[in-house]
């Protein structure tokens, strides 16, 4: 797919990859595409330019953010790799994998990025506009999604803009291809423990890996971004694994028999790749439509099943 590498500079809220960089390294924000979703970016060895993006989300501060790095030269500075956490980068880096390991001594990150853990996600975003910014701005990037906390992740540049009511600068790469987070995998000896399913299937990291991928155990401490119950949430409230009742608008999935919601269906040809590019653009879509429930259709727990069906239960569950 195509990518926009400059905007009209008549467009305030536009930004080109040395503007963006400019402003990163004198401590701003700037959003910015990767092949997931939008990132809200800011210098990570800054600590007044990460406590901007807690401010300007609204991010609770015990939410620890995922660095990004232009390589993995990079992300050994800041942690240390083991053979085992070496092998799962070399195998899914530049991708939409996050890594969770311990922190470098002499690492130079802002505490405020890691919520004061000794640990750090690090990933290499599969972006070439994300991969350029990073090269010019020279440091690591702290980026979680380009929204609200708990709302909607953006998937392009338009959506960053409302979220943030144009306060926000956006480097515009176009729609991401992936659609839903990285997946988060903490290393720890000679496990692998998948902290929150994502755009990397549980089944594709095992195969390659050649060994298992534990789940985090339900209720564990919040050790990496995406953990918390209620997140990745629309306006309108959600009910899953169902058809929609009378009013109720629908995200369905497959074929369809005709009736009279709102609908938006995330793959008419149930192809798990298309419903996760689909997935938070469309819930933009029925909310913008002024949409107050939401049916889902079920979703299957296979391949990105399971990172779908993961944001479609922290969309649905209590606000907090």
């Amino acid at each position: 797919m195509a990518y926009c590498q400059t905007a009209p500079m008549s467009d305030p809220f536009r930004t080109t990859v040395e503007e963006a960089a400019a402003l990163l390294r004198a401590g701003k924000l700037c959003a910015f595409p990767t092949e997931t979703v939008y990132g809200l970016g800011a210098d990570a060895t800054n600590a007044d330019a990460v406590l901007s993006i807690y401010e300007t989300k609204g991010r609770p501060r015990f939410n620890p953010l995922i660095v990004h790095c232009a390589d993995l030269a990079m992300a050994e500075r800041l942690a240390i790799f083991s053979p085992l956490a070496r092998k799962l980068a070399e195998a899914f880096w530049p991708g939409p994998l996050s890594i969770v390991l311990p922190l470098r001594p002499g690492h130079g990150l802002a505490d405020i990025a890691t919520a004061g853990l000794d640990t750090v996600a690090l990933r290499v975003p599969d972006h070439p506009l994300a991969l350029q910014l990073l090269r010019a701005a020279d440091r690591p990037l702290a980026a979680p999604s380009a929204n609200p906390s708990g709302k909607l992740s953006p998937t392009t540049a338009e959506q960053v803009r409302r979220g943030f009511a144009g306060r926000v600068p956006v480097l515009d790469g176009g729609p991401c291809k992936s659609g839903v987070e990285s997946t988060i995998v903490a290393v720890d000896g000679e496990r692998l423990i998948q902290l929150r399913a994502g755009a990397l299937a549980r089944e594709t990291i095992a195969e390659t890996m050649g060994r298992p991928l534990e789940q985090v155990k339900q209720g564990a401490a919040i050790s990496a971004p995406g953990m918390l119950l209620s997140h990745y949430a629309p306006n309108a409230n959600m009910r899953l694994d169902t058809t929609p009742m009378p009013g109720e608008a629908y995200l369905a999935f497959g074929k369809l028999a005709p009736h009279n919601s709102l609908i938006r269906n995330l793959s008419e040809s149930g192809d798990l790749h298309e419903a996760a590019r689909n997935l938070f653009s469309m819930l933009h879509e029925l909310d913008a439509m002024g949409a107050k429930v939401i049916a889902v259709a079920p979703i299957p727990q296979t391949g990105l099943g399971e990172a779908i069906n993961d944001r479609l239960r922290r969309a649905a569950a209590p606000r907090t």
